[in-house]
């Protein structure tokens, strides 16, 4: 048996595995950041642990500080705090999905992948958010949220080339080494002096001044650097779990056709380089080396719930 073909096999071993054991990735994510009593996207109440007012805002103060002054590496359990607050500005402006086979599905899917990355180790965390939008996002520690409108326009292996690039963000932390870039230049403080607000969604654990820079970041997105390296070690990432490597490509000749005036791919396409320049550059770094993994046949994901049902 080929080495491509086990990590077929073995991924369809995971998809058939029994949602109480494949789901528990986003348990933790929604007993982390459900609201009080709320009913979450898989339709069971979590309760939300409180703690003192003082002492959220010191550990989120802690937290800054840590980002503005660290010179060396932010070590693993900070990085992972750091991207739960992050996935709570996140939640905070979108609920989850009530659609609980969807959730296991990308949950499953998305933690495929994250385990044949370079930090299998991580809580990978996967899901989707109501949103009509065409969109994906990461925060640091594993935390990958995609959208509903994403979901709906895309098949199985452009899903795997997307959860693929953005768990790439998260193995080369693009987005704490931009966190802390923004916390070094002060931008938190100039954020907070326009009195920036945060919603009830988010709740009193989450830091003004984390939430000022992680407001910031996903509205100008990441460097075009960090853009074009998650493309390019992202089709790595998915053909070596498995998928079409040309799915990712798939995706960015869809966004090639749309126009930056549709509010739907509005914010995605402001806050990539352009899909052309994407292309491109891909083009030019994957040559043919991973052409022979190329051609299977396209499998929409409704075609992939049905199976499961």
């Amino acid at each position: 048996m080929t080495k491509r073909t086990f990590a077929v096999a073995a991924l369809a071993a995971a998809l058939a595995v029994p949602a109480a054991a494949q789901n528990k990735g986003l348990g933790v994510l929604n007993s982390l950041l459900g609201q009080p009593g709320a009913a979450n996207a898989l339709g069971n109440l979590v309760p939300m642990p409180t703690a003192p007012a003082a002492t959220a805002q010191s550990a989120g103060t802690d937290l800054f500080a840590l980002l503005a002054q660290s010179q060396g590496e932010i070590d693993e359990p900070r990085e992972i705090e750091i991207g739960r607050q992050l996935a709570a500005v996140l939640l905070g402006s979108k609920p989850l999905l009530a659609d609980a086979p969807l959730q296991r599905y990308v949950n499953q899917l998305g933690r495929w992948i994250g385990l044949q990355s370079g930090r299998p180790q991580l809580p990978w965390t996967f899901a989707v958010l109501d949103d009509p939008g065409f969109n994906a996002f990461a925060a640091p520690g594993g935390y990958v949220f995609v959208t509903k409108g994403l979901v709906d326009r895309v098949d199985e292996a452009e899903l795997a080339g997307i959860l693929a690039h953005e768990a790439t963000h998260v193995t080369e932390r693009h987005h704490l080494n931009a966190l802390r870039a923004k916390a070094r230049a002060g931008l938190a403080t100039q954020l907070l002096g326009s009195q920036i607000r945060t919603s009830n969604a988010v709740g009193s654990l989450v830091s003004q001044q984390v939430l000022a820079l992680g407001r910031s970041l996903y509205a100008s997105g990441l460097d075009q650097g960090d853009e074009f390296e998650a493309d390019r070690l992202g089709v790595t990432l998915a053909a070596h779990a498995g998928f079409d490597p040309f799915g990712l490509p798939g995706v960015l000749q869809q966004l090639r056709a749309q126009s930056p005036d549709d509010p739907l791919f509005a914010l995605s396409l402001s806050t990539h380089p352009p899909a052309q320049q994407r292309l491109d550059q891909l083009e030019q770094a994957m040559g043919h080396r991973l052409d022979a993994l190329a051609g299977k046949p396209s499998v929409r994901i409704e075609q992939r719930l049905a199976q499961k049902r």
